[in-house]
């Protein structure tokens, strides 16, 4: 592509996401700047099931995404006519809520006569590394070719990006994303949801030697897994309830997250020298954990770009971030186009 992005025309586009249990809307312009962004959570609603219930996420989207939409046009001081395209999440998520988003962006696009852009989330999470806003330093863009690491509740993924739009899948989890054995392990170790930010927590203050978890580094595979992982810990935890002791909930957090940590670094940074990139990108909410970001930070081999924590987790900044790119390069959906909830990024 090289060239053909530069220069690259100025456009504005107003991005919504409903793929999970956020609704949110934003504007951004250029594919850089940040000109409005509204996230309503469904966290605290969901916590009681201990994951997210979709009908329920379902239902909450319809409540909710007409106020942020909106809130996001107010923000920016702008009227849907001031936009050049509506980009929204096609996929992948959980239908119920993806076919909320899709369909308000139909309705917009049809009343307003915009063009209307799907896109994948995971490729969003990864435009959210060239975000900024007005009053923050912007930093410095990632370049190409580009390891990308995206951790999140339902996804691991390691992709080699050449340039703008252009992804190889070099591989994937084979069973438990990261997230979701954040998730799962907070569980059994009683604590709460979501499990990522509780284990963060608790590993603060525990000793992430105390137990010698298994790594799967899966040798002559870019693949993850952390099913083994995960297995390994219920073990432990039933071994120590059975001898009657108290569960040491610290140490078992912190030994978990190194465990992953350590995966996730190590085949990301091995994947940089193999394919020789230039930098590595991490996105996704997992990437917001603390221990995982201060790895990256650690290592001095490849410049790193993570976005900040705001921006790790589910946002409609990121899809209007990636929309950009999408509608400079020409791509228009039709009206009639329909959820993709096991979309694969490229």
């Amino acid at each position: 592509m090289g060239n053909k992005w530069t220069p690259l025309p100025p456009a504005r586009i107003l991005g919504i996401e409903t793929s999970c249990d956020e609704t949110a809307a934003s504007i951004v312009e250029n594919g850089r700047l940040i000109l409005s962004s509204l996230v309503a959570s469904q966290v605290e609603l969901h916590a009681q099931f201990g994951g997210v219930f979709p009908e329920v996420a379902s239902r909450q989207h319809i409540r909710t995404i007409y106020p942020i939409v909106e809130g996001a046009l107010k923000q920016a001081h702008l009227d849907l006519g001031e936009v050049d395209a509506i980009a929204v999440t096609r996929g992948p998520g959980l239908p119920g809520s993806l076919v909320v988003g899709v369909n308000v962006a139909k309705g917009l696009a049809l009343g307003s006569g915009l063009p209307i852009i799907g896109i994948n989330h995971l490729e969003a999470h990864v435009y959210s590394a060239w975000l900024t806003t007005a009053d923050a330093q912007p930093s410095a863009e990632p370049r190409f070719p580009l390891v990308v690491l995206i951790v999140s509740g339902g996804h691991s993924e390691l992709v080699l990006m050449t340039d703008h739009l252009q992804y190889q899948r070099l591989g994937g989890t084979l069973d438990d994303a990261a997230g979701e054995a954040f998730d799962k392990v907070a569980r059994l170790l009683g604590l709460s949801y979501p499990g990522g930010p509780s284990i963060q927590k608790a590993a603060e203050e525990g000793n992430p030697r105390t137990f010698d978890l298994p790594r799967a580094w899966l040798e002559d595979s870019w693949n993850f897994s952390f099913s083994g992982l995960k297995t390994a810990v219920l073990r432990e935890v039933r071994r120590i309830q059975e001898r009657g002791r108290p569960l040491p909930v610290h140490d078992m957090a912190a030994s978990f997250q190194a465990a992953v940590v350590d995966v996730l670094v190590g085949k990301t940074l091995r994947a940089a020298e193999t394919f020789k990139a230039r930098d590595i990108l991490v996105a996704g909410g997992v990437s917001a954990n603390q221990a995982l970001r201060q790895a990256f930070t650690k290592q001095k081999r490849f410049p790193v770009h993570i976005p900040p924590i705001w921006l790790c987790t589910d946002n409609a900044a990121m899809i209007a971030g990636a929309g950009y790119y999408r509608f400079v390069h020409g791509q228009q959906d039709r009206a009639d186009m329909d959820v993709l909830p096991n979309w694969a990024l490229g």
